[in-house]
């Protein structure tokens, strides 16, 4: 399908259905804890979604059988939430999910440490989440897509890190996965040139060892295949004429300034 511009209206709906999402990410974050089932995790996530007159976008999405993507350590993805897998202390666990507020979608991501976890844990939780930062300075108006995977991917490579290759970003709106693809590695073409209007969810998958990852017998986990751990961070945003703006930014995020302060500078012409 043809990348679709947003009329006003849509976005507005989009910034709301973002809004949402953010602040059920926020409110998820806080509850995390030792001895939590990630069934838990789903539960309170889909009761939340509810409680705003929204739908999970993930719920029977394809087949999938739960609203929260829950993926502990080297699950990278798609992870099903179940009664019997229970968090621990030094676990990393991503929590992927999307709701649909009068019919327009948002999808966000984010990684969390349990308890106490391991410095490489940290940072390669805290250099997925620039990833996200270095690709969107080039999420203007004017560019080209593929500057975006370029930056993600160059940044992801400087630390030795695997960018995984199986999985990428997509456009978003009035379906949960529209045109383009968002790779996060370089490409050899320059992508569609970015226009006022599109709004595309960026989702670096960055894992601590190997790029190569293995789908599970669910047909839904995607675990990395050296079992190391994997991060995932992403944000629906919006083109602008002045910059993207990012929809699913939690209010302890933009309390801190996160899009002024992690946003690089980029060189002229870059």
């Amino acid at each position: 399908m043809p990348v679709t511009i947003k009329s006003p209206r849509e976005i507005s709906l989009m910034r709301k259905a973002g809004n949402i999402l953010a602040q059920v990410h926020e409110e998820l974050g806080k509850s995390l804890r030792p001895g939590m089932s990630t069934y838990e995790i789903d539960r309170l996530g889909e009761e939340m979604i509810r409680s705003f007159g929204c739908e999970p976008s993930f719920k029977n999405y394809h087949g999938y059988p739960a609203s929260i993507c829950v993926s502990v350590n080297e699950e990278v993805v798609h992870g099903i939430p179940s009664k019997k897998r229970i968090l621990k202390e030094g676990d990393i666990v991503s929590l992927d999910a999307g709701v649909i507020y009068k019919g327009y979608h948002s999808d966000a991501a984010r990684t969390h440490g349990i308890g106490e976890i391991t410095k490489e844990a940290e940072l390669l939780i805290a250099r997925t989440r620039q990833c996200f930062f270095e690709g969107i300075a080039y999420a203007e108006a004017g560019r080209h897509l593929h500057e975006i995977s370029r930056a993600i991917g160059d940044y992801a490579e400087r630390f030795g890190y695997g960018v995984v290759y199986d999985l990428c970003g997509h456009g978003i709106g009035a379906h949960l996965h529209e045109d383009p693809e968002i790779p996060n590695f370089r490409q050899f073409r320059r992508g569609i040139r970015l226009r006022p209007g599109m709004t595309l969810a960026v989702e670096p998958m960055i894992n601590l060892g190997t790029a190569d990852v293995v789908w599970m017998d669910d047909d839904w986990t995607v675990v990395t295949e050296d079992l190391q751990p994997s991060a995932h961070y992403e944000n629906t945003i919006l083109i602008t004429e002045n910059g993207p703006q990012i929809l699913t930014l939690t209010s302890q995020e933009i309390a801190k300034g996160d899009m002024d302060r992690y946003l690089p500078q980029k060189a002229s012409g870059q």
